[in-house]
């Protein structure tokens, strides 16, 4: 998800997810993402033909990660999607089991696992999924990310302090009006926006964008 995820740092890393076109994903760059997520579900509103938008998505500069959002994939497509060469990881955002999980990382797929969190209950007892990177994100019914609401933070700083290995991104509801006060509750590794710098649908604010980046590193 992050090029330089081993590097300890005191500020979060900044994922702008559900990038579109290039203009988009270019304007996030220049702010100082330090990765994009690309949704490949073809149930989302953000929604990204491969086909279509691959070429221009290998062309982006190497100095931000490309991750793929993918929704209950069928693992031959997943491990498609991670061998083409155009994305550093994938995010997955369904209810992916443990077991495919660790068959990604016998395949030594670099992932992420999302979880959708709505109490303390939802991140109790968590089985393995054979990642150090977990997402903790809002659950909408019938919405995979990008719902625009919030979870109560707290139980996120609190499985972060509980799972000290564990590098949490934290996603939901997200804004350039909440984000410093989210990563002053959370102290999270990460932070990821969809709907938060969206002008509309899969069309991003590029003023939003700057002020997001900048508050949620404290700027």
């Amino acid at each position: 998800m992050f090029r330089d995820a081993d590097s300890a740092s005191a500020i979060p890393r900044v994922k702008i997810c559900g990038i579109t076109n290039p203009a988009d994903a270019n304007a996030a760059i220049e702010c100082g993402a330090d990765s994009l997520g690309f949704n490949l579900f073809p149930g989302s509103k953000r929604f990204v033909d491969l086909h279509r938008a691959g070429s221009w998505i290998s062309e982006l500069p190497p100095v931000v990660g490309r991750t793929a959002v993918v929704v209950d994939p069928q693992f031959e497509y997943a491990l498609s999607v991670a061998q083409l060469g155009v994305f550093g990881s994938l995010q997955l955002h369904g209810s992916e089991p443990p077991e495919f999980c660790r068959r990604l990382a016998e395949a030594q797929v670099q992932f992420s696992k999302a979880i959708a969190v709505t109490d303390r209950a939802s991140v109790v007892h968590l089985p393995s999924f054979s990642t150090e990177t977990l997402v903790l994100d809002s659950h909408v019914r019938g919405s995979f990310g990008g719902s625009g609401r919030t979870f109560p933070w707290e139980i996120a700083r609190e499985f972060g302090a509980a799972h000290p290995n564990v590098r949490v991104i934290l996603a939901g509801g997200l804004t350039p009006e909440n984000v410093a006060e989210a990563v002053r509750i959370v102290r999270p590794f990460g932070v990821d926006v969809t709907s938060g710098v969206e002008a509309e649908y899969g069309r991003k604010d590029h003023g939003r964008l700057r002020a997001f980046v900048d508050a949620a590193r404290g700027r």
